[in-house]
């Protein structure tokens, strides 16, 4: 059974930083990532990754400010959040198991499984 365990949101000031953790349980697959969903807005995706790092997708208002990356073992993501901006408040959540090749569209439909979320809130 595939489990997700997201960690890491909480609370900071714009301009703050935090870093998510994502470690999968029960899973061997490629294409890994992070979405997010604000109060009243869709799921979005964040950033993707593929099992041997060779793709990293951002979302473009992400790109300079977010970084992803693995541990070795190829079961935790994590998601480096810096200049955090008070439109990045949302609950975070680690999605697996992604479309063949972790190639795009990353859409929500195409991830199998999904962590419970962890919730990120930047004040102003």
């Amino acid at each position: 059974q595939v489990q997700l365990v997201e960690s890491g949101g909480g609370s900071v000031q714009a301009g703050g930083s935090l870093r998510l953790s994502c470690v999968a349980s029960g899973y061997s697959g490629n294409c890994m990532g992070w979405f997010r969903q604000a109060p009243g807005k869709e799921r979005e995706g964040v950033v993707v990754i593929s099992d041997r790092g060779e793709t990293r997708w951002y979302s473009g208002s992400m790109k300079g400010r977010f970084t992803v990356s693995q541990n070795e073992a190829k079961n935790t993501v994590y998601l480096q959040m810096n200049r955090l901006e008070p439109e990045d408040t949302a609950m975070y959540y680690c999605a697996a198991d992604g479309p063949p090749e972790c190639i795009p569209p990353f859409r929500t439909d195409r991830f199998n499984y999904w962590g419970q979320g962890t919730q990120v809130t930047v004040s102003s």
